[in-house]
């Protein structure tokens, strides 16, 4: 799937849970995306985060950065 795409639809998920505050929007977009997206496409949004994340919309860029940090395996 294109970044583009993926964009998009991280957008869409934010906007849906926008309504709800700031404090409810960020948890609700990570566990959307934790819950329903396959592991190849976290880490195509991930790999966008990381180069700049051009497009994220910021409660989105946050969700993905709260929800990559604790998806990483812990360290040896």
């Amino acid at each position: 799937m294109s970044p583009d795409r993926l964009i998009y639809m991280a957008n869409q998920i934010g906007k849906f849970f926008e309504s709800q505050g700031r404090g409810k929007a960020v948890p609700g977009i990570a566990e959307h995306i934790k819950k329903f997206w396959d592991p190849r496409m976290k880490r195509a949004i991930f790999a966008h985060l990381d180069a700049g994340g051009a497009g994220l919309e910021p409660d989105v860029r946050e969700a993905l950065a709260s929800l990559k940090a604790t998806s990483l395996p812990a360290a040896p």
